[in-house]
């Protein structure tokens, strides 16, 4: 059974007996959450319905709240509310369904293709282990062993072009690649690596030369960017970085322990002159992974650059998060783009932006 970084302590610590305005901010999240599951099916149901995958029924809703929950220090082994609505999420992640049995494994043919296979693939790596019995995490990890099965055989496809070697696309079978849709693939492969599933090395090789590829850099002679103040484009020839695809950038570096690379240091760089405002397109998306990959850039020393991004990132993420919470505990999308795919998502992923000063899941640990 995987070994967590789990204490009776580190989990009381979810509740705090002098709550903070974050912590009393997720806790709200996390109730808004535990209130919209649907009992009978155990999915995570947003009301809105503009995007079908994300209305009812949905893998990476139910993934995303599954997540946003163990981030905080819940597990599904909890007893109460907490605990029981994890186990149910699960167990409609696990659930005997016909169309993924007939696509080998694919999560994502509820609509969210390959954006939903790796959300969910990334959730059943982070909850190996943590299943209520055996028999469950025996069924954690056959689910796994497929999913990534699936993500592996994606990458091999023929690619129309070189510089898309590597990544992954909308489709289990796309002849193309872009970094929005590689780097949760990427993060569900170094999960289930970390949870002892065999991933062969040179795929992930593969993911980080095309990450590699995505950063807006001109190389030199040894084919290192020149430019340590830039970011990652949508994808390799996208001309300008944009906030969601730097952040995803540096944190799926990060995770492939590629921790000093110079493009990880530029994009850090970047970011942290980035003006970040709720009004950014994807927001909820980017911050999630600035969040994440800027808390990795701290370090022993205090006044360190990568310590001063890091203090910086998480003062900024918790400054605005908090002021964007309803009264429900829910966020709501803060665009057109966001507001379409719903609560669900939103609250999932403000809640993983701010799950930093806890680092429960064993993606984010160092």
């Amino acid at each position: 059974m995987r070994l967590f970084k789990f204490s009776i302590a580190l989990v009381l610590a979810a509740i705090p007996a002098h709550a903070d305005k974050v912590d009393e901010a997720v806790q709200k999240g996390i109730k808004f959450l535990v209130r919209s599951q649907d009992n009978r099916s155990g999915t995570f149901n947003s009301p809105n319905r503009k995007v079908r995958w994300a209305a009812v029924n949905s893998y990476p809703m139910t993934s995303l709240a599954v997540m946003a929950m163990a981030s905080v220090g819940h597990q599904p082994t909890d007893p109460g509310e907490n605990g029981e609505a994890m186990k149910k999420g699960i167990e409609f992640l696990l659930r005997d369904d016909p169309r993924r049995r007939r696509s080998r494994g694919y999560y994502g043919i509820d609509g969210s293709r390959m954006y939903g296979h790796g959300i969910t693939t990334l959730c059943l790596g982070e909850m190996l282990g943590m299943g209520v019995s055996r028999q469950q995490n025996r069924r954690l990890r056959e689910s796994l062993e497929q999913a990534v099965n699936l993500i592996l055989s994606a990458q091999r496809q023929r690619k129309f072009n070189a510089r898309h070697v590597g990544g992954w696309r909308y489709e289990p079978t796309s002849n193309d690649s872009d970094l929005s849709i590689t780097v949760w693939q990427v993060m569900a492969l170094r999960s289930a690596q970390n949870a002892g599933l065999r991933v062969p090395k040179q795929n992930i090789d593969l993911a980080v030369k095309y990450l590699e590829r995505s950063y807006q850099s001109g190389r030199n002679a040894r084919g290192e960017p020149t430019n340590l103040k830039s970011g990652f484009g949508y994808t390799p020839t996208t001309r300008q970085p944009g906030f969601a695809t730097t952040a995803a950038g540096l944190l799926s570096l990060q995770v492939c322990n590629r921790t000093d690379a110079p493009e990880v240091i530029g994009a850090a760089n970047w970011l942290e002159d980035f003006d970040l405002r709720a009004s950014e397109r994807w927001f909820y998306y980017g911050t999630y992974y600035y969040s994440q990959g800027m808390q990795k850039r701290k370090d022993d020393d205090p006044n360190s650059v990568g310590s001063r991004q890091a203090r910086l990132a998480r003062e900024t993420v918790e400054r605005i998060m908090l002021n964007l919470q309803k009264a429900n505990g829910a966020w709501d999308g803060t665009n057109r783009n966001e507001n379409d795919v719903g609560q669900i998502y939103c609250t999932s992923l403000a809640i993983l932006s701010l799950s930093v000063k806890y680092h429960f899941l064993p993606i984010y640990q160092d």
